[in-house]
């Protein structure tokens, strides 16, 4: 056996597809349709706008090897230029994938990625796009939850996903073993290890760091194969983190990451989760309920607190998003942005939510997003949802099925039917040993 870097090398450049179990590459697939969605959904807010606007005006290219469009836009700008835009875009919305042991997302760089480096090189089969997304959720989740292992600041997804980025594009360009590891080294260096409690204490557009992420993945693989130097990556090559490295290409992160079925930050899920579960049961409406405890562990007790006054505090707020799950059912783009954000009556219904931290919900976080939450009827009847953790992951997976219709929810109003539909069945079918990406990728890049 190799040393951690060695094994990362073979694993990265030299697998072939059909070695990818077949069970990991379809996850791959409905991680990439997850993705698109969130694309497609964020491209009409403010973010993404100013986003592709920023990448127009100062991240080109005047290097065709290096030019690709921007994804539901069509503009021409730098490849690092495309993925920043549309990480930062997919990172506002916040319905993408994530995986708990790492704390963070790592579809929202990687569909970016894939998407702008294809622009750059031949054609490839389905198979190979489908084992390429999962060799960057593969690297960047074990680059993420070796950070998290080895310092004490809860940083941002984009300090780390950058790493599965350069890995990614290491496979697609056939960069050589020495040329992956200055970019691993360069790409650590410079990924943003921003603040994460800031970002929650204070919602911005900010997010996860991704946007950031993505680029100084990008740029780190272009320095790297121009002679810049960076390395090493003490997340890879240290020995601290060996252990985290030591079952890659047997444990398969790709098939353990959570579908979002609420755009909301995923630490205020289980929340809504046991809210809808015993509303559903005991078949109540808002007019039913007195007061609505929740309890749950310390990183969700800290989301913002009251009514939003931006999609942004909208995003990371509990008492906003489990009032808004008991006024309409459901949380939509509508509920976290526009009106939404000054709804009467998810107001009327937030003033009768308490939430409080518990020290048994605190101890299981990160690997579990737990909560509880008692619901007090007019009549002071309490009923009492138990330990609830939230939907979506291996705990409590998604179907297929509810997959592809939460795709469909949110690319359907941008792109309409049709394209949305056309754009579900190329995805899919990347499964098919004959399909292409370019099925795909005639799909993803011009406007709406």
């Amino acid at each position: 056996m190799g040393t951690t870097f060695e094994n990362l090398v073979e694993f990265t450049l030299h697998k072939p597809a059909e070695d990818f179990p077949e069970k990991t590459r379809h996850y791959a697939a409905l991680m990439l349709l997850d993705t698109l969605g969130i694309v497609i959904g964020a491209g009409p807010m403010d973010a993404g706008v100013i986003a592709r606007e920023t990448a127009v005006a100062l991240y080109g290219s005047s290097d065709a090897a290096n030019t690709a469009r921007m994804m539901f836009d069509g503009r021409k700008v730098s490849v690092a230029g495309s993925a920043y835009a549309s990480a930062t875009q997919t990172d506002n919305l916040d319905g993408h994938d994530g995986y708990n042991p790492t704390k963070g997302h790592i579809g929202v760089v990687v569909v970016p990625t894939l998407a702008a480096i294809a622009e750059t090189i031949p054609d490839f089969s389905g198979p190979e796009a489908l084992a390429t997304v999962t060799v960057g959720y593969e690297v960047a989740g074990r680059a993420g939850i070796s950070l998290h292992d080895t310092v004490s600041d809860y940083h941002t997804s984009g300090a780390w996903n950058a790493l599965g980025v350069v890995a990614m594009i290491a496979r697609m360009r056939g960069m050589s073993a020495d040329h992956m590891r200055e970019a691993m080294g360069i790409a650590e260096y410079h990924g943003p290890r921003s603040q994460m409690m800031r970002e929650i204490a204070t919602p911005t557009m900010l997010h996860d760091g991704s946007g950031w992420g993505a680029m100084v993945g990008v740029s780190s693989c272009v320095l790297a194969q121009k002679g810049f130097t960076g390395a090493p990556a003490i997340t890879i090559e240290e020995d601290r983190v060996a252990k985290h490295w030591d079952d890659l290409g047997s444990f398969w992160q790709m098939e353990l990451q959570y579908v979002k079925p609420y755009p909301i930050c995923r630490w205020a899920h289980a929340s809504i989760d046991a809210t809808r579960a015993l509303m559903i049961e005991h078949g109540l409406t808002h007019t039913d309920i007195k007061h609505i405890q929740v309890n749950s562990f310390h990183e969700a007790a800290c989301l913002f607190p009251t009514m939003p006054d931006s999609t942004s505090k909208a995003q990371y707020a509990l008492p906003f998003a489990v009032a808004t799950q008991v006024a309409y059912g459901r949380i939509g783009l509508e509920h976290i942005s526009g009106d939404g954000l000054s709804d009467p009556l998810v107001e009327n219904i937030l003033n009768r939510i308490t939430v409080t931290e518990t020290e048994g919900h605190s101890s299981r976080f990160p690997l579990g997003r737990w909560a509880d939450v008692q619901i007090t009827l007019n009549d002071g009847t309490v009923l009492d949802s138990g330990d609830t953790h939230a939907r979506g992951g291996p705990e409590a997976p998604l179907t297929d099925e509810e997959v592809i219709a939460k795709f469909m929810e949110f690319a359907t109003p941008s792109l309409g039917e049709t394209r949305a539909a056309a754009i579900r069945d190329a995805v899919l079918g990347l499964e098919h040993p004959d399909s292409k990406f370019s099925d795909l990728a005639a799909l993803i890049f011009d406007a709406p």
